[in-house]
């Protein structure tokens, strides 16, 4: 299945058409929301009719696509059991492995002067960058840093006044090392992305502190382009809860750091790089 065919990286180079045909001749077997639908039905039925596209081809997917669904009892039953959502979702089996995932996703980019794991996390100060005020984002964060008896935690939104953002980055100059934990929408790509309100002069006021400041996106990894200077750059690829606790988890040393860049981060780093940092 591609991802979603009216995204920028595609729909800015090719038609809905031939979008289409390009992902089936790549061996798609469905093809997600094209940005005209009928346009792509007709630009397949023509690769077909044409001989760029064999109907056993097509037929190959048919076949995957009717094996799925019989895999998951969708020629037994069409209607979903309601009652029955919790107990798969919610069981220990799929969180456990939802966390595992998380913890094998985090990637370090950069690490100077080993600044993860951290090496005296109580003299710390962690600062945990929202999207926007009254949102969730960071809880599992700071419970994690809860747990570990870590007390130097501010939680900030784009709203915060500079005035106590900067009264925040004096404290935090104070401690040993630094922490940015900022949340960096996925949806900005390779170009210009910043964090919102008073974030980036934060971030910039922090850096030219002398202090070594850590920076982890949980999102975007291109994050690290708009701040070069940080001394080590961790990447989770998305915010969800379980990746603010394997970014924790990093951080802390409890689990080994082994992934790899899926993209290249221009000027940073290439596609597969990733710095190995074996369990504490």
């Amino acid at each position: 299945m591609t991802d979603a065919l009216e995204m920028g990286g595609i729909a800015k180079g090719y038609s809905s058409g031939e979008a289409a045909v390009l992902a089936l001749e790549a061996g798609a077997d469905v093809l997600l929301m094209p940005p005209d639908p009928e346009a792509a039905i007709r630009a397949v039925v023509a690769a077909v009719k044409k001989g760029r596209l064999s109907a056993k081809r097509i037929d190959e997917s048919v076949a995957r696509v009717l094996a799925a669904k019989q895999t998951v009892g969708l020629d037994k039953a069409k209607l979903v059991d309601l009652e029955a959502i919790a107990d798969v979702i919610n069981s220990p089996e799929a969180a456990a492995r939802a966390q595992e995932i998380a913890d094998q996703a985090v990637t370090l980019v950069k690490n100077e002067g080993a600044a993860v794991p951290l090496r005296n996390p109580a003299n710390t100060c962690f600062l945990i960058l929202t999207e926007s005020r009254g949102s969730t984002q960071g809880r599992s964060i700071s419970d994690e840093l809860q747990r570990r008896k870590i007390t130097q935690v501010f939680t900030l939104d784009p709203l915060v006044p500079d005035i106590e953002l900067d009264a925040i980055a004096q404290k935090a100059a104070a401690c040993e090392q630094i922490v940015l934990l900022a949340f960096a929408s996925v949806a900005s790509y390779r170009g210009s992305l910043s964090l919102p309100g008073g974030f980036p002069r934060l971030a910039e006021n922090l850096i030219s502190s002398g202090r070594p400041v850590t920076l982890v996106s949980l999102g975007n990894p291109y994050l690290v382009r708009n701040f070069p200077l940080v001394s080590a750059y961790l990447t989770t690829f998305s915010p969800v809860p379980t990746s603010e606790i394997a970014a924790v988890k990093a951080l802390f040393g409890e689990i080994e750091i082994n992934g790899h860049l899926p993209v290249s981060i221009p000027g940073v780093a290439n596609f597969g790089f990733g710095i190995n940092v074996p369990r504490r």
